[in-house]
C-alpha cells in the first residue's frame, strides 16, 4: 500500500520540475533572462532616485493590554 505513496510523489515531483523547466524555457524564448540590469533599473523614477531609498516602515504600534499602558490615551 505504501507504493501509493511513491507512485504520488514521484509523479508530483515530475510535474514540478517539468514545470520548471518549461518556465525557464519559456523565459529564455521570450528574451525575460535578457539585460537583467536595466529591468532592475525600470522600476526607479525621478522621485526615487536609484541607490536612494525613500521607503519607509511605519512605526510600530504598541497593544493595550491589561500590563500595558497606553501613551497616548494621557
Amino acid at each position: 500500500m505504501e507504493w501509493i505513496f511513491y507512485i504520488v510523489a514521484f509523479l508530483a515531483a515530475a510535474a514540478l520540475t517539468g514545470t520548471a523547466v518549461y518556465a525557464l524555457y519559456w523565459s529564455s524564448k521570450n528574451g525575460q533572462l535578457r539585460n537583467f540590469e536595466q529591468g532592475a533599473k525600470s522600476i526607479f523614477d525621478d522621485e526615487e532616485p536609484i541607490g536612494r531609498m525613500t521607503d519607509q516602515f511605519p512605526e510600530k504600534r504598541r497593544r493595550v493590554g491589561p500590563g500595558n499602558v497606553n501613551p497616548k490615551a494621557k
